[in-house]
C-alpha cells in the first residue's frame, strides 16, 4: 500500500501557484519645489526667485517632468547695472538608473528637458569704453526697458531622489544646459536668462544645480 501511494506520488505532477502578488511600485503625480532658489532668496539682496518641481512615472524607470519657475536678478557690475525679470518652463523626461530593493522608491536619475523662457530687461546705467585707461569711461544713468525677449535651451539633468519617509523625498541634482536661441536687446546683451541663469560671451552653454522636497500623490501600484 506504501508503495503504491509512493508511485502515485511521484508520477502526480505537483502545480505550484504563487497565489500572493505583492505591489511595491507606487505610480503617480510627484510635486514639490526647489529649495534652492528660496535660499538664494534669503540670502542674495540682488535675487528672488521660485520654482515648482512635477513629475509622473509612466513605466518602470521613465517619468515626464516638468518644472515651471521665476527669477529676478539684478547685476552689478563694474561699469554696467541692469536687471532680469521673467518665468520659464522646462519639460522633459528623467530615467531611473537605480534598481530598487522591495519596497524602496529611491533614484538615480538622468533627464533631458527642453527649456522656454519669456523675460524683460532693465538696464539702470552703463559706461562707455574710451580705450583709453588714463581717461575712465563716462558712467551714463539712463533707463532703458526691453520686454517680451525670449530664450531657448536644451537641458541634460543629473540627479538623485531620496524618500525620507513615506511619499516623500529629498532631491539633488546638476544641469548642464545649452542654449538654441535667444531674442538680444539692441547694444546690449543678455547677463541672465530665468531659468537658464548666467550667460557668457564664450559659448552658449550654462549650468545649474537644484536642491528639492517632493511629495508622490500615489494612483495606483502595479
Amino acid at each position: 500500500m506504501n508503495a503504491q501511494e509512493d508511485e502515485m506520488t511521484s508520477e502526480t505532477p505537483v502545480a505550484i501557484k504563487d497565489t500572493v502578488r505583492t505591489k511595491n511600485n507606487k505610480y503617480g503625480l510627484r510635486l514639490g519645489i526647489d529649495l534652492a532658489r528660496p535660499i538664494r532668496t534669503l540670502t542674495d539682496e540682488d535675487f528672488t526667485g521660485f520654482e515648482i518641481m512635477a513629475d509622473f512615472r509612466i513605466t518602470h524607470r521613465f517619468y515626464i517632468a516638468m518644472e515651471l519657475g521665476t527669477d529676478k536678478d539684478q547685476q552689478n557690475e563694474s561699469n554696467l547695472v541692469s536687471s532680469t525679470k521673467g518665468s520659464y518652463a522646462k519639460i522633459g523626461f528623467d530615467y531611473n538608473f537605480y534598481n530598487n530593493w522591495v519596497g524602496m522608491n529611491n533614484s538615480i536619475v538622468a533627464g533631458l528637458r527642453y527649456g522656454f523662457s519669456t523675460f524683460d530687461q532693465e538696464l539702470s546705467s552703463f559706461g562707455v569704453y574710451t580705450g583709453d585707461a588714463t581717461f575712465p569711461g563716462t558712467i551714463i544713468n539712463e533707463t532703458t526697458n526691453y520686454s517680451g525677449l525670449t530664450a531657448q535651451w536644451i537641458e541634460f539633468v543629473f540627479g538623485v531622489k531620496t524618500e525620507i519617509v513615506s511619499n516623500l523625498f529629498l532631491s539633488i541634482n546638476l544641469q548642464l544646459k545649452n542654449k538654441i536661441s535667444e531674442d538680444i536687446p539692441e547694444n546690449f546683451g543678455n547677463l541672465y536668462i530665468p531659468g537658464f541663469n548666467r550667460t557668457n560671451d564664450f559659448s552658449d552653454f550654462g549650468v545649474g544645480f537644484g536642491f528639492g522636497v517632493s511629495y508622490l500623490i500615489p494612483i495606483y501600484k502595479k
